[in-house]
């Protein structure tokens, strides 16, 4: 199984193709991961309001422990503090849920980035080259076979007219000189067919 043509330029044109299809998938996954870090700085007030609320329930169950120990209503100044303590953790538990739904977000938006460029480029640039794959070793396997130079030469002779132009026309025309089993026209007629599939003999 062979990638690449033999002829210069078909394997130009495929390398350069390759190079183009694998350019715009790495610019595809590059733009999302940049958009993902985008939307990730959106959970910054998030970790800020779930740090602060944090901290506000950690300094009121100390105050509240503090206060717990003030004879007498030590009890009563103890629960106010306890329940602020618990609107804290509530305020860190929101932030840490923005957080959490950012990130989702971003990596939802930056997948979604990726796999639609990445397949359109696919459908466009595999399935001609996996036909091009198929073409070549099919033509080649051909050509290897008995009386594969024979076949192929018919192949031309019922191909585009302008792939003749340089096979040299003997008296009575390219068919008739086929049809008689001209070895010479057989080989040229042959190779006019190796290098439309980019192959050489």
């Amino acid at each position: 199984m062979r990638l690449y043509a033999q002829t210069p330029a078909r394997r130009s044109r495929q390398v350069l193709t390759d190079l183009v299809a694998l350019a715009l998938i790495a610019v595809a996954v590059a733009f999302a991961m940049t958009v993902h870090g985008v939307i990730m700085r959106l959970a910054e007030p998030g970790r800020k309001v779930q740090s602060a609320g944090h901290s506000l329930a950690s300094g009121l169950q100390a105050a509240g422990g503090a206060a717990s120990q003030v004879p007498l209503i030590g009890g009563s100044l103890k629960k106010p503090l306890q329940a602020a303590a618990g609107a804290g953790d509530g305020l860190s538990d929101a932030g840490q849920s923005l957080q959490h739904v950012v990130g989702q977000v971003a990596d939802l938006t930056a997948l979604a980035l990726i796999v639609l460029p990445v397949a359109f480029v696919l459908v466009l640039w595999l399935p001609p080259r996996l036909r091009w794959i198929r073409y070549s070793a099919t033509t080649r396997h051909l050509f290897d076979g008995p009386g594969g130079a024979d076949l192929l030469a018919l192949r031309a002779l019922t191909g585009p007219q302008r792939d003749l132009a340089a096979v040299p026309v003997p008296p009575g025309g390219l068919a008739d000189a086929w049809r008689r089993g001209d070895e010479e026209v057989i080989v040229a007629l042959s190779e006019v067919a190796l290098r439309r599939a980019g192959l050489r003999a």
